[in-house]
């Protein structure tokens, strides 16, 4: 069976004051117009400062371009009937979390709950980029492989030197804000989706998290759907840069998985 590496782009969007430039709490009515379009393909985050978009699952670039163009139109133009504006960065630049409301939602209060702080100040905003596979088993192996050119992605993607009116002397502060959160950075190789779903289970068994969505990492296999999610990157400002990244992965993925079918790995 042929893989086709089907695509599925998610972005986070800040949602500014256009006369301030701040970020603004909106009490997600942009979110409920957009559903009304777009169905769940735009979603509340934790902070009501923040909009997600996702697309469906996409065949080809092509595809995916298209449909992640209209969600950030969509999103714009509503956002301006709003009186507010939508941006794009892994940080903005000056604003403070402390004034950002949280999004009332039973698992937003929960991951509040159990990491107070670590969890109210993490408004930042990512590039999440699925790529899909025929089989969890072959996910895990190429999760295993491209794990080796995740800093590389990552230092090209950086777009998020600035927080709370400083320049913090990182390329990429989101990163480091997101690292108060367990479960993050690049995780260990696994031998098999059997090893990878026994480590998940002894999280839960041990009350560690209750799901395997509580994984964080900037690369897992996905919990629910047959695909690598490359988390690592800031949310672009630019589309052209999202379906930049996104061929990128979805080229890794398919280079890793013809050498594989030779029976060779790029690292070993």
């Amino acid at each position: 069976m042929k893989n086709e590496f089907t695509l599925g782009i998610e972005e986070e969007y800040m949602v500014i004051d256009p006369v301030t430039r701040e970020l603004t709490s909106h009490d997600q009515k942009i979110v409920e117009a957009a559903q009304k379009i777009h169905k769940d393909q735009v979603k509340a985050e934790m902070h009501q400062a923040v909009v997600e978009v996702g697309t469906g699952i996409c065949r080809n670039t092509d595809q995916a371009r298209e449909e992640i163009s209209q969600l950030r139109y969509t999103v714009s133009q509503l956002a301006g009937e709003q009186g507010l504006r939508i941006g794009a960065s892994g940080t903005h630049p000056f604003s403070h979390w402390e004034k950002q409301l949280i999004t009332e939602h039973p698992r937003y209060s929960e991951i509040v709950n159990e990491l107070q702080e670590a969890a109210r100040s993490n408004l930042i905003f990512g590039l999440h980029v699925h790529v899909g596979f025929q089989s969890r088993e072959l996910a895990i192996h190429i999760a295993n492989q491209v794990r080796y050119f995740l800093p590389h992605v990552f230092a090209l993607s950086t777009n998020s030197p600035f927080w709370e009116n400083r320049n913090t002397g990182y390329k990429s502060f989101r990163t480091k804000v997101f690292d108060k959160f367990p479960r993050t950075g690049i995780p260990d190789i696994f031998n098999s989706i059997e090893d990878y779903d026994n480590y998940v289970k002894l999280l839960i068994k041990t009350n560690s998290i209750d799901n395997a969505k509580k994984i964080w990492w900037d690369i897992r296999v996905h919990p629910f759907f047959e695909t690598i999610e490359f988390r690592i990157c800031d949310c672009p400002m630019l589309i052209d840069e999202t379906m930049a990244f996104t061929a990128l992965f979805q080229c890794l993925c398919a280079k890793l998985y013809k050498l594989r079918l030779q029976n060779m790995k790029f690292i070993s």
